[in-house]
This record gives C-alpha cells, structure tokens and sequence, in this order.
C-alpha cells in the first residue's frame, strides 16, 4: 500500500516509519522536503521512504495521514490538493490544541464544532477516521502498553475533547508516555 503523510514532525515520522517497517511505501510532506532533517529519515527508514510536497504525498497516498499542527491542517489540505483526497480513507492525527494562552492548552474551536468535523467538511468525498489523538508518538506503533484499546471515532468528533485532558496530565506527571483505557 501507498502511504502518503501530511506533516514531518514527530507523529508524521513516527507512522511513516512504522508503515515502512511494514513494507508499505510512504511518502511523507513537508514544506522543506529535501531539508536535512526528513534526509536523514528517509536514509534510517530506507528505500521505501521518501518525501515531497503536500500535493504530491496527498496524490501518492492510496492512504493519507494528517500529521500536522492542528492549526495548519487546513492550509496543509489546500496545499495538498483537496481533489487528491477523493475516496481515500484519511487517518487524522491532528489534535485542535490551543496553547495561545499558554499552558494548560485549550480547544481551537467551540464545543459545537471540532476539527475532525473541519476536515471533513474541506474533504467530503474522503473517509475520515480520527486516530493516536490520546497516545503519544512514542507509542503509536508497536505500543509497549498492553490490553489498551485505540480510542478512534468516524463523524462524531468526541475523541478531541479527550485531548486537552491527555495533554494536562502529561503536563501534571512531566511525561507523555501515558494512555487513557476505558474500563467497565
């Protein structure tokens, strides 16, 4: 499968070498696609592993990641071509984090509105399915936490509200290697 990421930070690079890792190709966007740091990666991950521009990730994913800041997704859409993302299944790993008023973060958008529902409205012909919101980058692919269930959600845009939550106890232990697990 053809894997295309929208975002080189951390997550973006996490998920495209897991994919790598498991024989899918994957090309991963960044604004500075030939910088040195997205070099390096593709030189660790290997020859499945390239980069581009958001446009060419969007049109060579038979799958597509958004991995950027919550605030830029909707520009990294546009760049990347909103015609690129037809009947494609879009993972959507941005978190709608509001940290302009410093720490604890807060939400980008109203409780009436949530950016999972944002980029569904911008891609209307594309599958979305809003995933790894409440684990950190260190645990999205071969996770060392056991028995945890992947918090994912459709149209409904719930999950986001989990993150500012994630994001303050994070804050409160000083680490982001925790997760949430729904017990009953």
């Amino acid at each position: 499968m053809k894997v295309g990421i929208l975002g080189s930070g951390d997550v973006g690079r996490a998920l495209g070498k897991g994919f790598v890792n498991r024989q899918h190709e994957v090309k991963i966007a960044s604004r500075t696609p030939n910088s040195d740091k997205l070099k390096t990666w593709v030189n660790q991950v290997g020859r499945h592993a390239s980069t581009g521009t958001f446009a060419d990730s969007a049109a060579f994913g038979d799958i597509i990641v958004l991995a950027t800041n919550g605030s830029a997704v909707e520009a990294a859409i546009d760049l990347a071509k909103p015609e690129n993302f037809n009947g494609k299944l879009v993972i959507d790993v941005t978190n709608q984090l509001d940290f302009s008023k410093g720490p604890p973060p807060g939400m980008l958008y109203t409780p009436t509105d949530s950016l999972g529902q944002r980029v569904q409205r911008r891609l209307p012909s594309a599958k979305i399915v809003k995933c790894f919101n409440t684990v950190p980058n260190s645990q999205m692919v071969d996770p060392k936490f056991k028995d945890v269930e992947m918090m994912i959600c459709g149209n409904e845009g719930w999950l986001e509200a989990f993150v500012p939550l994630w994001a303050r106890v994070g804050m409160s232990l000083n680490t982001w290697d925790h997760v949430f697990k729904v017990v009953r």
